[in-house]
């Protein structure tokens, strides 16, 4: 298989990178240059954003015939694009008799909100977005944008389009800062603010298991939609903090602290104290998405005790300093909080 791969050098792009070559497929990483590929790949250099940033995919590249006997550049491309859909548009046309298959990298935020407990691909999307939309008026809304980049990879490729509505993605490489944050907090030791229940379920996918299952589920010519993350409950907040004190091997004691109090408190879900979220509206958006057809399609998922671990190896090695992309806030509790919250529950 050869596959083209635009960005490739960060967290989901490296994860479906590196699982591609290890599979022994031939890789081209088109990127702007400013993290360095991984070995073994073919580079195109260039920025999708810039006047003639395509140029360096205009050249044809060598052609391979597929089992229908139609000749393309590429077997597949995968794009993991977040930002003004007008960038996808621009690069599924240029691409669409030259790519056998286009993978998009979507988002369950495409979904209408409120996005109720257990919704399946074919539920009510979310409003207004095009594929035209350049971002000149200002940054598109993150719902509006995936959706946007759904729309532009189906209008070129129509069939040929795979939509990959992840979920929370955690894993080695993650530089948005959330399994991260947990890590290094944990790592410090000493009780540790644990918000709500232990029992509470998660929804979640390791980078690793959405790149072996998006590889899989392209190359087999899968098509449309899916929601791709594990199961609600394939872990438990409990499990993923008892995972990160085990790794860490630190004398880390959590201390679980009821919603109302943590809420009250100003803390905020998701950012301050990222993956969790009380039950509620957004819960139920979430963690408890259906995903029974990504399952009955191949899905797997590791258990969290792997994807806490290997993350953690991954931090030791960056001398516990995770990447950050420039384009996310910074996440995590403020210590002074959490020290007036821990010293109420004392």
């Amino acid at each position: 298989m050869r596959l083209l791969m635009l960005g490739g050098t960060e967290f989901v792009g490296r994860a479906v990178t590196e699982e591609a070559l290890a599979r022994g497929w031939e890789v081209t990483v088109f990127h702007r240059g400013r993290h360095a590929a991984p070995p073994g790949v073919t580079e195109l250099l260039g920025d999708r954003t810039a006047e003639d940033g395509l140029a360096a995919l205009a050249a044809p590249g060598p052609r391979t015939g597929n089992a229908n006997g139609d000749a393309y550049d590429w077997d597949l491309v995968v794009d993991t694009w977040t930002g003004a859909p007008s960038a996808v548009r621009d690069v599924a046309r240029l691409l669409a008799d030259r790519v056998g298959r286009y993978v998009y990298v979507s988002s369950r935020s495409v979904y209408d909100h409120p996005a109720p407990a257990g919704l399946p691909e074919d539920a009510p999307l979310v409003a207004g977005a095009s594929p035209d939309e350049d971002g000149k008026g200002g940054e598109v809304p993150y719902a509006l944008a995936k959706r946007g980049g759904e729309l532009a990879a189906l209008d070129a490729f129509g069939d040929r389009a795979l939509l990959v509505r992840a979920g929370l993605i955690l894993g080695p490489g993650e530089n948005v800062g959330r399994l991260p944050w947990w890590l290094t907090r944990i790592a410090r030791g000493g009780p540790v603010l644990a918000p709500g229940t232990p029992d509470l379920k998660l929804q979640y996918i390791d980078a690793r298991d959405l790149a072996n299952w998006l590889l899989d589920a392209g190359s087999s010519g899968l098509g449309g939609p899916y929601n791709l993350v594990s199961r609600s409950g394939h872990a438990t907040m409990g499990q993923l903090l008892d995972a990160c004190v085990r790794a860490t091997g630190s004398d880390a004691t959590l201390r679980w602290t009821p919603a109302e109090t943590v809420l009250a408190a100003g803390v905020e879900p998701w950012s301050d104290l990222p993956v969790w979220v009380p039950p509620g509206e957004l819960y139920a958006a979430v963690h408890q998405g259906d995903v029974s057809k990504a399952y009955a399609s191949g899905l797997r998922c590791r258990p969290v005790e792997e994807t806490v671990a290997d993350t953690w190896k991954w931090l030791e090695e960056l001398g516990g300093r995770a990447p950050q992309r420039a384009d996310r806030p910074t996440l995590g509790l403020d210590p002074r909080v959490e020290a007036e919250l821990l010293a109420e529950r004392a």
